[in-house]
């Protein structure tokens, strides 16, 4: 429990703090987040990665009152939902209620349920995807629209450094990634800090792991691993652990945490998509180069990491195709295969061939008549059997795929 003082110092603090902090580059999300009263407003994002600036642009695009408050002021340790009443209270009554971190407190859904009986308009933060939608599932469905907020895109780096968007400022991002803090300050070590932060907070304590050192030798592997496929029994035997549901466990803790994103072989089996290989993705290329073991100089797999997000920031539905060839990105969209992309950082006469031909089958398999490789710099067509395949630039994919 939490003294209603104390609860008072933190409301009058954080408001205050909200009026007073720089709220930097405006995000892309921020035109497409509606508030209303009909639905739960939730932000959901790896740490850091600018929910609470997201919140707080919103905040000041109001021309009313509003109720904040931040779970995470240690100020508060041991809040519990019998601290809610008191929180209420000090809160006073208005329409606009925005709770930072809030997955925090056990059960805290039942409050906001009250609230959003009572008509009011919520919005509310969550570092953690699985704990949102589980609780969401129980005693909210239906009420609530969820926004993913991932780093910075191009276009938002970019403006961050007033960059003209092109082929330098490309690569630049693609070695920079789009942490804010990271970007401003350039400190390696704030990285490292991160991903130390998001393991042992939301996955060792929250779940109740013994045995941390070994969750965090799995995520530094993967981590070192983007853009390859895995298997559960490949890292059950790398780890030496009993049984591959431990390691999916942890793999779903570590992508629950937005750490790391699975992209499962394309099949129209859902059997087959459960048991084949997948391809393993961090969540921003410089986070993944700075707690690399040994990313050395392959660019190429950063490279593919890039255009992966750019898809998934639009895409939920995503998958790679592999048969006599591979092809490193498909989008499915309403039943419907609607995109085939490969990834390739330079385009050269000893893999010209293997990126056209894992691309062509394809767009064959799915019967697409067009198909695209991106690339750093390189545009060009090809046409063939009055198939269209285009060579693009990272900076013109990017510009029209933040």
């Amino acid at each position: 429990m939490v003294l209603k003082s104390i609860l008072e110092t933190c409301v009058v603090d954080q408001r205050n703090q909200i009026m007073q902090t720089d709220l930097g580059v405006d995000r892309d999300s921020l035109e497409k987040i509606k508030l209303r009263k009909e639905f739960i407003t939730i932000i959901t994002g790896i740490r850091r990665s600018g929910k609470s600036t997201l919140m707080h642009q919103l905040i000041h695009q109001l021309d009313q009152d509003f109720a904040y408050f931040h779970f995470e002021d240690p100020r508060i340790f041991g809040f519990s939902l019998d601290d809610f009443p008191k929180l209420e209270e000090v809160l006073g009554d208005t329409s606009y209620y925005f709770f930072d971190e809030i997955q925090n407190v056990p059960q805290w859904e039942l409050f906001v349920r009250k609230l959003h009986d009572q008509g009011k308009v919520i919005c509310i933060t969550g570092s953690n995807a699985s704990l949102l939608s589980k609780e969401l599932g129980t005693r909210l469905t239906g009420r609530n629209i969820t926004k993913e907020l991932f780093p910075f895109n191009y276009n938002e780096y970019c403006t961050f450094y007033s960059y003209k968007q092109d082929s330098d400022s490309a690569a630049k991002f693609m070695n920079d990634g789009g942490i804010p803090l990271f970007l401003k300050t350039h400190e390696i070590t704030y990285l490292h800090q991160l991903l130390r932060d998001i393991l042992y907070r939301d996955i060792i304590a929250r779940y109740g792991i013994r045995n941390g050192k070994l969750v965090e030798e799995l995520t530094l592997f993967l981590i070192s691993n983007i853009a390859k496929p895995y298997s559960l029994n490949g890292l059950k035997k790398t780890f030496n652990l009993g049984s591959a549901n431990s390691v999916s466990d942890y793999v779903s803790w570590l992508e629950d945490s937005y750490l790391f994103f699975s992209l499962p072989r394309f099949s129209w089996s859902l059997k087959s998509v459960a048991v084949n290989q997948k391809k393993i993705y961090s969540i921003d290329t410089g986070f993944a180069q700075a707690n690399s073991l040994s990313f050395s100089s392959d660019k190429g797999r950063l490279f593919e990491n890039m255009i992966y997000l750019s898809l998934r920031r639009k895409f939920t539905d995503l998958y790679y195709f592999r048969e006599k060839g591979e092809c490193d990105f498909v989008v499915k969209e309403k039943e419907k295969v609607t995109q085939v992309v490969q990834a390739c950082f330079e385009l050269n006469s000893d893999n010209l061939q293997r990126e056209m031909n894992g691309l062509k089958e394809a767009m064959d398999f799915f019967g697409l008549q067009e198909g695209t490789i991106v690339t750093l710099i390189q545009t060009d067509l090809f046409i063939n059997d009055d198939k269209h395949i285009r060579v693009v630039s990272a900076n013109d994919w990017l510009k029209l795929n933040p």
